[in-house]
């Protein structure tokens, strides 16, 4: 499904899926780790949830930074800067005695994680150029599966050690073996135009293209998170148990990792535009069934994941079919997506306790109905960049 014209362009993308397991269960350690965080810090949950305003804050300010430091430095060596500071980061995280040192780790955490996931997707970009669509969607299929597996790290350390601190250092420990790696291969390079005789299709370098890119991917990363991080309670207040509500996060990113894997092949076969589309039907439609309780909440779980998969990435490869993706420009899309997540899951605390938990599907069927106007407003302006290069 995936083609790679040298040995170089294997070696190196397998490299950043490798790596990209590794950011994954670094961005999920958190949620498995939150009780056990309170209890070290003698903090309650309402007080220690100022972990992920911290993290946000750190993907925000990670991203930016990172997208400016890949225009100007080797991008490995800056990967490798950033693998030791997150290892360290995990190491010293879950032994911190107070509320406000462990707030100023994950600040850290935010920005060295964010910056190698942007600094990651800006090298495949380089690597792979307008071929790139199935390599970003398998890379994120790669940090979905991250996210899967560190809650099965956290119990099997807990199991064999009865300290919930060895799931960072195994984390961390997995991302220093990808040192190795990262050193021995050459980093790939943006390429200038004159160095480029390829034909390609006209890319631009217009604000408000790039504006409506950045709130694409701001609106979308806060729907995922909303869904993701308020399932769960939505589950509890519309009568289920706790144990069956947990379960339909799981099956969120399940789906959600199942949806990116099939986004690679239709990523060859189809246009970003059709497979956009249809994944805002889909969420559209899921979240509209339950409003009306057509559908079984977990089967609503599994539905919207299957819509929100193929989003991002093939937002992504778009994105590198139209603009120059440089350093910076990957970097205000991801400090895009880090407010997204800082904001929308926010907001919907106060929305429910102000309007009940029915309003959780309209909060999420009203995000899906900005998504698409927003697509419609970015095809329209792409149309129009067309026209004036064709003048």
């Amino acid at each position: 499904m995936l083609h790679f014209p040298s040995p170089h362009h294997r070696q190196v993308t397998l490299c950043y899926f490798l790596l990209f397991i590794g950011v994954g269960m670094t961005g999920g350690l958190l949620g498995p780790a939150l009780p056990h965080l309170a209890a070290m810090t003698d903090s309650s949950m309402s007080q220690i949830a100022i972990l992920f305003t911290a993290r946000a804050l750190g993907n925000m300010s990670g991203a930016f930074v990172t997208g400016l430091l890949m225009d100007r430095l080797n991008g490995h060596r800056v990967l490798i800067g950033m693998l030791l500071l997150t290892a360290a980061g995990l190491a010293v995280a879950p032994l911190s005695p107070t509320l406000w040192l462990l707030t100023g780790l994950f600040l850290l955490l935010g920005f060295s994680e964010v910056s190698l996931n942007a600094g990651t997707n800006t090298l495949l970009l380089w690597r792979h150029r307008d071929a790139a669509g199935p390599h970003v969607s398998a890379l994120h299929f790669c940090f979905g599966l991250g996210n899967m597996l560190v809650p099965l790290v956290m119990v099997a350390v807990l199991a064999i050690t009865g300290l919930f601190q060895w799931a960072f250092w195994v984390v961390a420990v997995y991302l220093l073996a990808m040192l190795w790696p990262l050193s021995r291969l050459s980093s790939p390079v943006k390429r200038t135009t004159e160095e480029d005789a390829t034909p390609r299709a006209p890319k631009h370098r217009d604000p408000l293209l790039l504006a409506l890119f950045m709130l694409l991917f701001a609106l979308y990363v806060g729907a995922e998170i909303t869904f993701a991080g308020w399932i769960t309670a939505y589950g509890v207040l519309t009568g289920q148990s706790a144990e069956r509500a947990a379960l339909l996060v799981t099956l969120f990113w399940l789906a959600l990792s199942a949806g990116r894997l099939l986004a690679i092949p239709l990523l060859r076969w189809s246009s970003p535009w059709a497979i956009l589309i249809g994944c805002l039907l889909l969420g559209g439609g899921t979240t509209l069934a339950l409003h009306a309780v057509w559908l079984p909440l977990w089967m609503g779980a599994l539905l919207f994941g299957l819509a929100a998969s193929a989003i991002f990435p093939t937002l992504f490869s778009l994105g590198n079919q139209v603009m120059d993706m440089n350093g910076r420009t990957t970097g205000l899309i991801f400090t895009a997506a880090g407010s997204g997540a800082l904001l929308v899951p926010s907001l919907t605390g106060p929305l429910l306790d102000w309007a009940g938990a029915g309003a959780f599907p309209p909060l999420l069927g009203g995000m899906v109905v900005v998504l698409g106007m927003g697509l419609v407003a970015l095809h329209l302006r792409l149309a129009r960049l067309n026209r004036q290069i064709m003048a």
